[in-house]
């Protein structure tokens, strides 16, 4: 009797790069990028509107910061994918990996598998970075996570609504220990009674998550072109002494409540 070995998982990938994390808590350091592919949202101010669906290849640098990018097809098998961050971990050079996209959690079978053996071979923390709207997602792989950037979508900035899952997704990080923080994103059409409402949310599951409040980045013509035949909806950066008062106003529940733009941006980086 033969018994067949069974293949590899796969996974379908944007892109694969060292770079400066612009956002959150790990805002500064050097991580290794892995940015999975396909996106279940659809929020207006997204500025990598290429990641929704799912390309034939994938772009992966040679070396770490350099941009030299080799292109594959997709789907990539788990051996192959795991060599070339190893090509990426360079001793020493990264603090973190961050595991972004798209949404990561639409590949939650490939990460159950993936992830164990990414932190063994690399030794390194891995952070996710989520809408934060998968929460029986993220259940199966949260003991392999080191850090949780989770969003917030505020329905009047991003045109999506997901209290009910953000509530339960931040519950389940904050209950494994899990180290998170809140983004959400802050334009000029920001509801207060959202911020109020979001102020809220965390605060009834634990008060001491940092909240990080980022003006939006307004999209450059290269990235209102990836959004296809959909209208590139006009948003604006709120005015500073807007931003300011809804810190004020978000501070009446929580004291960890921070506005960072995205630096990346600002360093030119991806």
């Amino acid at each position: 009797m033969t018994h067949s070995i069974a293949a590899p998982p796969t996974v379908r990938a944007i892109e694969v790069f060292s770079g400066i994390q612009g956002e959150g808590l790990n805002l500064g350091t050097r991580q290794i990028f892995i940015r999975f592919a396909g996106c279940d949202l659809r929020c207006d101010y997204c500025d990598s509107a290429h990641t929704w669906t799912a390309p034939d290849t994938c772009r992966i640098e040679k070396t770490p910061g350099d941009r030299d990018f080799e292109v594959h097809p997709n789907p990539v098998p788990l051996p192959l994918f795991l060599d070339w961050i190893d090509r990426q971990n360079q001793p020493g050079l990264h603090d973190s990996i961050s595991l972004t996209g798209g949404e990561p959690l639409l590949h939650t079978p490939f990460l159950v598998e993936f992830l164990p053996q990414l932190k063994q071979r690399t030794g390194l923390p891995l952070y996710l970075e989520t809408g934060g709207h998968r929460p029986q997602q993220l259940q199966r792989i949260l003991p392999h996570l080191d850090l949780v950037g989770m969003d917030i979508k505020l329905p009047s900035v991003s045109g999506e609504t997901h209290w009910q899952a953000h509530q339960e997704f931040l519950s389940l990080c904050c209950a494994a220990g899990v180290d998170v923080f809140v983004k959400i994103i802050i334009s000029d059409d920001t509801l207060e009674a959202e911020l109020e409402q979001a102020a809220q949310l965390v605060a009834g599951v634990n008060p001491q998550v940092t909240v990080f409040l980022q003006p939006v980045t307004p999209l450059s013509a290269g990235e209102t072109a990836n959004f296809g035949d959909r209208p590139t909806p006009a948003i604006k950066s709120p005015a500073p002494t807007k931003v300011l008062a809804w810190q004020g106003l978000m501070k009446q529940w929580l004291q960890p409540v921070r506005v960072v733009p995205q630096t990346h941006k600002m360093l030119g980086q991806l």
